[in-house]
C-alpha cells in the first residue's frame, strides 16, 4: 500500500478541497450576517442595529464570509472568525446548557475550530491569496 503522504493524488486535490471546504464554509457563514443586517433570510425580530453588538457581529459575518469564499486575507479572516465564534459560543450558547446538542451551539464550535484550521492551513490552490503571491496562479 502506498504511503497517502507520497500519494500523487492526494498531493494534487488536498490543496483543492482546502479550497472547495474554504469556499463552502464562507457560503453557509455569508447568510447569518445578512439575516442580522438585512433580515434576509427573514429572522423573527427582523434586522439588528448596525452600531450594536449583533450589527458588529454581522458585519463580521458578511465581510468575513465574502473574504472567505474569495480565499482573500484568508489567514487573518479565518482567525478573527474564530475567535469570534469562540465568544459566540460563550456568550450566547453555553449558558444555556453544558451539552452542544442542547444549546444550539455546535454550528458555533464547527465554525471556530474550521476557520482556526484555515487560518493554520490557509486558503487552498483556488484562493485569490494564492493567486496574488504567484505570478502565474497556482500550478494545480
Amino acid at each position: 500500500m502506498q504511503n497517502p503522504i507520497s500519494n500523487p493524488f492526494v498531493g494534487v486535490w488536498a490543496p483543492r478541497a482546502l479550497s472547495v471546504l474554504r469556499f463552502i464554509a464562507g457560503l453557509v457563514f455569508f447568510p447569518h450576517g445578512t439575516q442580522k443586517l438585512l433580515n434576509f433570510p427573514p429572522r423573527e425580530g427582523g434586522s439588528v442595529e448596525l452600531f450594536s453588538f449583533m450589527g458588529f457581529a454581522g458585519t463580521l459575518e458578511v465581510v468575513g464570509g465574502a473574504l472567505i469564499m474569495l480565499g482573500l486575507f484568508t489567514r487573518p479572516t479565518a482567525f478573527i472568525l474564530s475567535g469570534m465564534m469562540a465568544v459566540a459560543y460563550f456568550m450566547s450558547h453555553f449558558p444555556r446548557n453544558f451539552y452542544p446538542t442542547l444549546n444550539g451551539g455546535d454550528a458555533a464550535i464547527l465554525f471556530c475550530f474550521l476557520f482556526l484550521y484555515i487560518s493554520v492551513a490557509g486558503g487552498g490552490s483556488w484562493a485569490y491569496d494564492t493567486f496574488r503571491t504567484t505570478k502565474a496562479g497556482p500550478t494545480h
